[in-house]
């Protein structure tokens, strides 16, 4: 699965997130110093988030009550994540949210038959159903890196405000992007020279 983030320059994919649509995914709300940003925000991003990440057909489009269930599943892959992330046991609620996702759509191509193709087998695709085969594939995506090799690897970003999560690249690395540790750095340095100066 080819992949293009949807992310602005300035905030490009975390460590991981090339591998995994899931994590970009999880990553698609991001905690800015200026505030909240959500890349799947509307039907529209949500739309071009999914088609730019090979989820989705082109011309295809997800509406309102689709994107809120986008949303919910999200917000149960973030859960996993940061329960992974921190050795926590794993929420019930984004479980079963999860396994809803993955069992929601056929896996396995059915049988069909048209006048036009005869007998043949196809996923069924439906214009409706864009929604629900896009969280299965990102529900399946997310099993595997819950459960994989890099499942050990994952990681909160420990930069303030960001809330994102990255696959470790080596066990030192605590910070999502090289901007998020700067950002750590500077305030450090900040916070240091006035303790300096008021002593």
């Amino acid at each position: 699965m080819s992949q293009r983030s949807t992310a602005t320059p300035a905030h490009s994919p975390a460590p991981g997130a090339e591998q995994h649509p899931a994590l970009d995914f999880a990553n698609s709300l991001l905690s800015l110093p200026t505030g909240p940003l959500d890349l799947i925000g509307s039907p529209e991003t949500a739309t071009t988030w999914l088609i730019d990440h090979d989820l989705a057909p082109a011309g295809g489009r997800v509406y309102r009550p689709c994107t809120d269930r986008i949303h919910q599943l999200r917000a149960a892959i973030r859960a996993l994540i940061e329960a992974r992330a921190a050795d926590r046991p794993a929420p019930a609620d984004a479980l079963a949210a999860v396994n809803a996702a993955l069992t929601a759509t056929a896996s396995a191509p059915l049988l069909h038959w048209d006048a036009d193709r005869g007998l043949h087998r196809a996923l069924p695709h439906p214009a409706d159903r864009i929604a629900d085969h896009a969280m299965a594939q990102l529900a399946a995506d997310a099993a595997e890196l819950l459960t994989g090799p890099d499942a050990d690897r994952l990681a909160a970003c420990g930069g303030t405000p960001c809330t994102r999560f990255f696959v470790r690249t080596h066990a030192a690395r605590h910070w999502c992007s090289t901007r998020c540790g700067d950002r750590v750095r500077a305030a450090r340095a900040y916070a240091k020279k006035r303790a300096t100066s008021k002593g």
